[in-house]
């Protein structure tokens, strides 16, 4: 209990002050959104993400255990979001909305934080949730985008809308820094560090702006189906696949955690933008975010006792 409590004041109780505090400054002055989902994008995750690669001491046999999980983990949920779609007779545009619901979660605006303050001491737990969050934007950008494109029957923006995002070459610049061992200049390496420091603060005001007119006047029956895969059965089917994998120590909980976060705020713009019942992606992103310190701290503090 005391660990549960340790986790909800230090990690999550923090979170949600951003949160809450983004909610009422955008109530307050009408935030432009396009802006801070700009800067965020394009300007501070792919900063955060060089920075960490760059940093990070995740060796090749670590990478591809990862690679190899998140590839399992996203196969089954596929495979099980699906077979709910048929099961529950969903048409076509609700039912992409739903897979993308279940399959794809807020790895960047909320896993990269939680990340930050619970790997504070282990640069390899943040690093690896710099690499599911690179996974889960090509999981979006592809199986997601492709999910909504295919409802809609508007063909043809998956490549470009993938080739548009910026961590991707973040990602293989650092790896490429790395390898080879280029020594960044001070004069860079600097202004990268304090890019990277405010991200945590502007996803979080971000994601709470982005949370403050939700309509939660009416919440279907099918929500509650979501929010259970996304917040309770993910992270047991990743349980389950770390221990046939055998992944232990800092590796396996950062896979673990990451397999807990709340429903990704992309299906909900995604939505929006292919009209795929847009208000029920709204609800399920921000039903799960809220109820998710309960889940994420449990799975914390689970991960921290069991590996």
């Amino acid at each position: 209990m005391n660990m549960f409590i340790h986790i909800v004041v230090d990690v999550i109780l923090p979170l949600f002050l951003l949160i809450g505090a983004g909610a009422y400054l955008h109530r307050l002055f009408h935030l432009d959104m396009n802006t801070l989902s700009k800067i965020t994008t394009y300007f501070l995750l792919p900063a955060v993400g060089f920075v960490n690669v760059y940093e990070s001491d995740m060796n090749s046999d670590v990478l591809f255990r990862v690679l190899f999980f998140l590839v399992l983990q996203a196969g089954m949920l596929v495979v099980l979001s699906a077979m709910m779609t048929k099961w529950l007779k969903l048409d076509r545009s609700l039912g992409a909305t739903f897979q993308n619901t279940i399959v794809l979660n807020n790895s960047g605006n909320f896993g990269i934080p939680v990340s930050q303050l619970v790997f504070r001491h282990e640069p390899l737990g943040l690093s690896v949730q710099i690499f599911v969050t690179i996974f889960q934007n090509f999981l979006t950008n592809t199986y997601g985008l492709f999910q909504f494109i295919s409802a809609s029957e508007n063909k043809g923006k998956m490549t470009r809308e993938f080739l548009k995002n910026p961590i991707i070459y973040a990602l293989i610049l650092g790896v490429i820094c790395r390898f080879f061992h280029i020594s960044i200049p001070s004069f860079i390496w600097h202004p990268l560090e304090h890019v990277a420091d405010a991200f945590l603060a502007i996803a979080l005001l971000t994601l709470g702006a982005q949370l403050a007119y939700m309509n939660m006047k009416r919440i279907p029956r099918l929500m509650f189906v979501t929010i259970g895969s996304r917040l309770i059965l993910s992270p047991m089917i990743a349980f389950l696949i770390i221990l046939i994998l055998h992944i232990k120590g800092t590796t396996a909980q950062a896979l673990l955690i990451a397999s807990a976060y709340p429903c990704s705020r992309n299906t909900a713009l995604y939505a929006l933008q292919y009209n795929h019942h847009p208000e029920y992606a709204a609800q399920a992103v921000f039903l799960s975010t809220l109820l998710s310190p309960l889940t994420v701290a449990s799975v914390i503090g689970f991960a921290h006792l069991y590996f």
